[in-house]
This record gives structure tokens, sequence and C-alpha cells, in this order.
């Protein structure tokens, strides 16, 4: 087929703006901003612009394939999708051999195999499944967990594989895949010496159901703090009993450098009877925002559409400044959160809080529930709908995680 006439700039920038899109949406589905339609619409750009590449034809994968020098996610995103879909096994291969040269850059490859359509990864990801280099079984790995495709006895292989990053994968795809029959395996594994390891053991034996000395060693990950400890807080307080949480909440605040986690994890628990003590952590600049965002998880309240804001303290700095002598250099982790106002705050709950019974776990303004989980789905933000995919699994442990990540057409068709 005849390659159609190009203009090279504009496809050129098709190329770049389809990896600086690529990379809010990865941000994106993480946000607290972020809801299910706005999703789609970002996704609808990120498509617009790789369908001009795939018109440009063999210049629009020349025009990749350059900004593959740059080894950077987005880029290998881009390249991937077209490769992948294109069928042609030296595009692929380069591909394939810029993120094994730069393994920061398999978020990228990973996502794309999100991306593109089923048919079009017939073969190939069978091909990684049975390589024998583990990195690219791990790919092959995830590609299966992201559209909810059960790999059979290569995931079993793989949850006792040698290779701790391989094996890491496929507890956690095993979680999400509703694998129950294979508990039993991933118990063996709750204690073991590598932290990830562990952790994806015991977080898929407990979303399947499982409970006793995964959720217990969960418990104790929680109180002795771990990179971990907000994924395990999302889990495990969704699991234990009222006071269970209560205890390990108390044990939180009292470490006076894990009062943020406490506030998230009051958000997780659901209990209305954290919010007067939400209201209160909301007085702290420092705190606002994050106790603002468990307020909205338990109440259903919407700060920035209800007016519930309020205006940041002046010189308040979060994250890093233009000043060269400021040493902070990490990101605001709640800057897409609304700055809440407490007295505002306070007042909404005193006429909404009939509504509400201490004791009851309630997710956006609703006890939790398979209808509400739905509606969350539907139409809450991203971490609440993260939220509600967890309760949903935990409900029913022999069903797929919802994958909330998934491109936001498919997701819209699923939740018709």
């Amino acid at each position: 087929m005849q390659t159609p006439s190009v203009i090279p700039h504009i496809i050129d920038q098709h190329a770049e703006e389809a990896a600086f899109l690529w990379l809010l949406r990865h941000n994106a589905v993480y946000a607290p901003h972020y809801n299910l339609k706005d999703l789609a619409k970002l996704d609808g750009r990120v498509e617009a612009h790789i369908d001009g590449l795939r018109i440009a034809g063999d210049y629009g994968w020349e025009a990749c394939c350059h900004n593959l020098e740059f080894k950077e996610r987005g880029e290998v995103f881009i390249a991937a999708v077209l490769a992948l879909e294109g069928n042609l096994i030296d595009r692929i291969d380069k591909v394939y051999q810029v993120a094994e040269e730069a393994p920061e850059t398999l978020t990228g490859l990973i996502s794309a195999f999100g991306w593109v359509e089923p048919h079009h990864l017939q073969g190939k990801v069978n091909g990684l499944l049975i390589s024998k280099n583990p990195l690219w079984r791990q790919v092959g790995i995830a590609a299966c967990a992201i559209h909810r495709v059960d790999p059979g006895k290569y995931l079993d292989e793989a949850i006792q594989d040698d290779n701790f990053q391989l094996r890491a994968r496929a507890l956690r795809a095993a979680g999400e895949l509703g694998r129950a029959d294979l508990k039993s395996l991933l118990l063996e594994q709750v204690s073991h010496q590598d932290t990830a390891i562990g952790f994806w053991a015991a977080w898929s034996t407990v979303l399947l159901g499982g409970r006793g000395k995964a959720l217990s060693l969960l418990q104790t990950s929680i109180i002795e703090g771990s990179d971990f400890s907000v994924k395990t807080m999302s889990l495990a307080l969704r699991v234990l009993d009222l006071q269970q949480v209560k205890a390990l909440l108390k044990t939180l605040v009292q470490s006076k450098d894990r009062i943020r986690e406490a506030i998230i994890g009051a958000g997780i628990a659901g209990d209305p009877g954290y919010i007067p003590w939400l209201i209160k952590q909301m007085e702290s600049p420092k705190l606002a925002r994050i106790a603002g965002e468990s307020f909205s998880f338990i109440s259903g309240a919407d700060i920035a559409y209800e007016d519930l804001e309020g205006k940041l303290p002046k010189n308040f700095a979060a994250g890093p400044t233009e000043n060269p002598e400021d040493e902070e250099i990490a990101m605001d982790p709640d800057e897409d959160l609304p700055f809440p106002d407490p007295l505002l705050i306070e007042h909404w709950w005193k006429q909404h809080q009939h509504n509400f019974l201490p004791g009851v776990r309630y997710l956006s303004g609703k006890p939790v529930s398979e209808f509400q989980c739905q509606a969350v789905l539907r139409s809450g933000k991203q971490r609440q709908r993260q939220a509600a995919a967890l309760e949903l699994a935990l409900m029913q442990p022999k069903a797929p995680l919802f994958e909330s990540r998934a491109v936001g057409k498919k997701q819209q068709n699923l939740l018709l």
C-alpha cells in the first residue's frame, strides 16, 4: 500500500504530543480529580494523535523510532502501539530492545499492551510468556493481567520463579485475576524475605478471601511502616473489624510523623465517626487537603463543586519552590486536591450527619454495597473508583478485580 503524502513537522508533532499526553494519562489514572468521563476524554486526545501517526504510515513509524532514542516511557508507549498493531517483527524487536536497555520505560510498553485491541496481541503475548528471559515473562504476565486474561500454567509457574520481580508481578496478578485456586501457594510466600513478594502474596491472599496469617501480616506491615503502607491500608482496613481499625489508626496517630497515613486510613475505613477528627485536621495547612479527601471518601461531598473550599494560607508552600537553597524537591502529593474550609465543612456536616450511622462503613456518601460500588465506578473520581473496585473484589473473591486504569471507552462499555 502506498504511503500517503505527509507533512513531516505535523507528524513529528503528533509523535511528541502523543507521548506527552500519555504521561498525563499515566498520572491521571491515580489522580484525585479525574473521573471516568475525564479519563475517556484524555484517551481520545491520545488516540487522535496515534491515529495521525497510523495514517502517516512508514513516516509515522520513523518519527516514533527517532524519538525512541530518548528512552522515555511516553515515547516507548507510542512506538509500541504502532509496532504491535503493525505486526512487523523488526519494529516490535526495536521497541523491546529499548525497553530492555532502559527498564524504567517498561511501564510505557506494558501500557501499550493494555491500549491495543486483543486481536493484535495474538501470538505476541504467548511469545513473552515462554521466553527464557524473566523480564519478558514479567511483561507477558502484566499484559494478561491488564486485559484480565488468565495465563494459566504460566502464572502458576511464575509465582514460584527464582526471579523476584517476575514472582512479585505474578503474585499480584493472581489477585487481580481472581485465581482463588492459588491461595495455598500464595499463603506460602506471605513471610518471604523480599518485601514486594511478601506484600503481594498477602495482598492477593486477602483479596481472594483469605484472612488469618495473611491479614495479620498486613496489620503488622501497617504498624511497622513500609513503602507499601498505603496500599496495605487500602485493602486491610476494608476487611478488619472496626475496633481493629480504630486501634491501628490510633497507633499511627501516636507516631507524629504518620498522622497523614492515619488520615488516609480514616477515609478508607469509611466510618463517619472519624469525621469530627478529620475536620480538626483540616486546620493544619499541610494536612488540610488530604483530610478533605478522606472526608469526601466517607461523606460523598464534593468540596470544590459544593463551594466548601477555603484559601491557601499566605506563604504556604508544599513541594519544591523557586528558592535555590530549598532542599525540598518532592512534588506536592496533594496538588490536585481542593483546600477545604474547616468552618464550611463543619457546617455541612451538621446539616447532613443525621444521614450517617457511626459504625457503618461508607463510600462516597452511601453505605458500602455492590450497588453503591457500581455507581462509584461509573461516576466517582479515580481514587474512589479504585476503592470501589477493591470493595467489589472483596465481595466476590473469585471475580477479577475491575481494572480502573483501562482505556476509558472500554471501561464505559463494561459499566453500561
